[in-house]
C-alpha cells in the first residue's frame, strides 16, 4: 500500500480548468472519497492519480516516489470503471487473470491469485461463465476482483456502484468494507453520492469547480460543514440568512437576527463579529416539532404546515415560516402525525445544531 500525495495538482482540457490547483494527501491504507457533483473534477484527479492524464501542473507522489510522469502499467494501481469493462469474449477467470497475463507470472501464480481474488469476491462458481451470463452486481465483483489481483499499492473505483439498484448497492457497500478492512489497501473512491461517502469513507474530501471545498471525516463534515456549498451537497439542510447581534466568548455562542426571530448557536467558526452577515445551516433532523413548552434554552420557531410525508422510518413535515420562507422536519420512528397539513406548528431545535457560517 502507499500513500498519495497531490500537490498543487492542475488539469486543463483547452480552455476548460477541470482540477485548479488541488492539494491532499491520503494516507497509506485509507479508504478515501472523492465526493462532488457531476463536472467538479474528481473523475479527473482520479484518472490522472491512475496515469490516464498528465497533470499540467503540479505533482503526483506514491509515498516519495514522483509519478507525475509514470505511464499507468508502471504504477501497480487498480482500476474499477463505472462500465466494469469486462472483455465479452473472455471467462470470468480470463478476465480477472488479464493483469497478470500481461505482467508475465508464471502459470501456477496466475492460478493462485485469480482463484484467491475470485474468493475475496465469493464469485468462484462464476469462474468459467462469461460477463453476459452474470448479472450488474456480479459484474462488479469480477471488475473488482480483476483490480485486486494485481496486489495493488492502491486501488482507485470510479463510481463503481452507480449501474446497480439500491438494495445491490447496499450489499456492494458492505462488500468492498468488508474487503477493505481484510486487505488494508489504499482504496479511492469516486462518487457523487452523498450517503455512499457518509456510510464508508475514512475520510473524504468534497470538490467543487475543480477545487478543494473541504476534507475530513464524514462525520465532522456533516456535522460542521465549511461553507454553504458543502452543507447543502452532503445532506438535507435548511438555510436561513440573519445577522449576527451578538458573539460571546469564549461559549462561541452567537446571536443571529433572522427574518424568522432570533436564532441562538453554539456552532460556529472563528472570527465572527456583531454585523456579520451570516447563513444559518439546520438540517431537518435537528428540528422538532412541540406541542407543549420547548427544552429550556432552545430555539423556537413557528409556521404553517403545508404537508406531511409518512415513509415508515420517518416522517417529514414541510412548513411555511412567517417571513415566507420554506423549512423542512424529519421526524425519526412515527406512532402518528404530530400535525397535519393546514394546522399551525412550532419548532424546537438546540444551538449546538445550528451551523453558522459566513456569507
Amino acid at each position: 500500500m502507499v500513500s498519495v500525495t497531490l500537490d498543487n495538482v492542475m488539469k486543463k482540457f483547452g480552455d476548460v480548468t477541470a482540477v485548479d490547483g488541488v492539494s491532499l494527501r491520503i494516507e497509506k491504507g485509507e479508504l478515501f472519497f472523492l465526493l462532488g457533483p457531476s463536472g467538479c473534477g474528481k473523475t479527473t484527479l482520479l484518472r490522472m492519480i491512475a496515469g490516464f492524464y498528465p497533470p499540467d501542473g503540479g505533482r503526483i507522489l506514491f509515498d516519495d516516489r514522483d509519478v507525475s510522469g509514470v505511464p499507468p502499467h508502471r504504477r501497480n494501481t487498480g482500476m474499477v470503471f463505472q462500465n466494469y469493462a469486462l472483455w465479452p469474449h473472455m471467462s470470468v477467470f480470463k478476465n480477472v487473470e488479464y493483469g497478470l497475463t500481461v505482467r508475465d507470472l508464471p502459470a501456477d501464480e496466475r492460478d493462485r491469485r485469480v482463484k484467491r481474488a475470485l474468493g475475496m469476491v465469493q464469485m468462484e462458481a462464476y469462474a468459467e461463465r462469461s460477463p453476459n451470463q452474470l448479472s450488474g452486481g456480479q459484474q462488479q465483483r469480477v471488475a473488482l476482483a480483476r483490480a485486486l489481483v494485481i496486489e495493488p499499492d492502491a486501488v482507485l473505483l470510479d463510481e463503481p456502484l452507480s449501474n446497480l439498484d439500491a438494495k445491490l448497492r447496499l450489499e456492494m457497500r458492505e462488500q468492498i468494507r468488508r474487503l477493505h478492512g481484510d486487505l488494508g489497501v489504499t482504496m479511492i473512491y469516486v462518487t457523487h453520492d452523498q450517503k455512499e461517502a457518509l456510510s464508508m469513507a475514512d475520510r473524504m474530501a468534497v470538490l467543487d469547480g475543480g477545487r478543494v471545498s473541504q476534507v475530513g471525516e464524514p462525520r465532522a463534515l456533516y456535522t460542521r460543514p465549511a461553507s454553504r456549498f458543502v452543507a447543502g451537497f452532503i445532506g438535507e439542510t435548511n438555510f436561513i440568512e440573519g445577522r449576527i447581534t451578538q458573539v460571546t466568548n469564549p461559549e462561541s455562542r452567537v446571536e443571529v437576527e433572522t427574518g424568522v426571530g432570533k436564532i441562538v448557536s453554539t456552532a460556529c467558526p472563528d472570527g465572527l463579529q456583531a454585523g456579520d452577515r451570516v447563513t444559518c445551516s439546520i438540517r431537518p433532523e435537528a428540528l422538532a416539532v412541540v406541542s407543549g413548552d420547548p427544552p429550556a434554552g432552545d430555539n423556537v420557531l413557528s409556521g404553517q404546515v403545508e404537508d406531511v410525508m409518512y415513509l415508515g422510518e420517518i416522517e417529514q413535515y414541510f412548513l411555511k415560516l412567517d417571513d415566507g420562507s420554506s423549512i423542512k422536519v424529519v421526524e425519526p420512528s412515527p406512532d402518528a402525525p404530530k400535525t397535519r397539513a393546514g394546522e399551525r406548528a412550532r419548532l424546537a431545535f438546540s444551538p449546538a445544531r445550528v451551523v453558522v457560517l459566513k456569507a
